[in-house]
């Protein structure tokens, strides 16, 4: 799948959505906090589970969790604490595009997630 360089919004969401599974992982980038930025030399970073996130958009602004589960089919992130009510009564968790939202903390057990930081690092 060749890569989409039309500015027609049509064009740019249909690629989007058809992109293949290791494609959608990058467009799950997320905004680091200033700290882990100055630290890693990176402005952004694809969002996983476990790491510690801050919302900055929408009704859940302000508020901050840990991230429960990550969906790449549906380009959203889950967040623990962050639910919404049905009309049964019954909590769901709502789902957080990743560009609401800020990582204010790193999950580090992944030795290639951990390359990947110090590929950054400012010498």
């Amino acid at each position: 799948m060749k890569q989409t360089k039309s500015i027609k919004a049509s064009k740019q969401r249909g690629y989007r959505a058809k992109a293949p599974l290791h494609k959608k992982m990058r467009f799950m980038g997320c905004r680091l906090e200033a700290r882990l930025k100055d630290k890693y030399g990176r402005r952004t970073i694809p969002v996983r589970k476990g790491d510690t996130v801050k919302i900055m958009r929408g009704e859940f602004r302000g508020g901050s969790g840990e991230v429960t589960r990550v969906d790449l089919k549906k380009s959203c992130v889950y967040i623990d604490g962050v639910n919404i009510k049905k009309t049964d009564g019954t909590d769901v968790a709502r789902p957080i595009n990743p560009s609401n939202i800020m990582i204010t903390d790193l999950t580090l057990d992944d030795k290639k997630r951990i390359a990947m930081l110090e590929r950054g690092l400012k010498e």
